[in-house]
């Protein structure tokens, strides 16, 4: 930033989340990170812009990296495991990784304030700006449909090692196909060994 504030020139680019938007049951700790990203970037774009630095808020909605592989649930692992995998790779609700790259690109070329990624997400965000009381009873509703709050103590599950007749079947072949291409499955077996080493230490051996 003093680099460019020096030559009174540069583009930053604040990844956050839809998440910074709408805030979505079962992942509150998530959406307050995010919700605090999109602020910080919102106020810095006000505070640079005089200095001829363009800061781009980006904030996409789902998109088909394989990450449920290596994200953690607890609670009813299977039925959220199921839930998060399916909405990750249905075509029309989530976007591919290279396809939001561009739009990022572009967003960034232009110096654009904003941008929200995936028509669901653009269609949440504007909802939510015009009846935000209506949107937080909504997902009330939504909540209510989901499993229950975890046990004290249910151990963390990722993705990966709760698998179900949904995730080993054809309807996740884009987000299957997106890990093996963006190094979801090295990050498994990086953790697995982790935790291999893990076990090992803690048995003294």
């Amino acid at each position: 930033l003093p680099g460019m504030v020096e030559r009174h020139a540069g583009r930053i680019v604040n990844i956050a989340s839809i998440g910074g938007k709408v805030s979505v049951p079962h992942l509150l700790s998530y959406s307050t990170a995010k919700f605090a990203v999109v602020g910080f970037s919102e106020g810095l774009r006000a505070e640079l812009l005089r200095e001829g630095i363009h800061v781009t808020t980006v904030c996409p909605g789902l998109m088909r990296t394989g990450s449920y592989l290596n994200a953690q649930f607890k609670g009813a692992p299977d039925t959220e495991v199921t839930l998060f995998s399916l909405l990750d790779n249905i075509p029309l609700i989530s976007i591919s990784a290279e396809r939001a790259a561009r739009q990022i690109v572009a967003a960034t070329l232009r110096g654009a304030p904003e941008l929200i990624i995936s028509a669901p997400a653009v269609a949440a965000t504007t909802f939510h700006g015009l009846f935000p009381g209506l949107t937080a009873d909504l997902l009330g509703l939504v909540d209510s449909a989901l499993p229950g709050r975890p046990e004290p103590g249910n151990r963390l599950l990722h993705g990966s090692e709760q698998q179900t007749s949904v995730t080993r079947s054809p309807l996740l072949a884009l987000g299957h196909a997106a890990a093996r291409r963006l190094n979801q499955r090295h990050a498994i077996a990086q953790r697995d060994g982790a935790q291999t080493a893990e076990t090992v230490t803690s048995n003294g051996v």
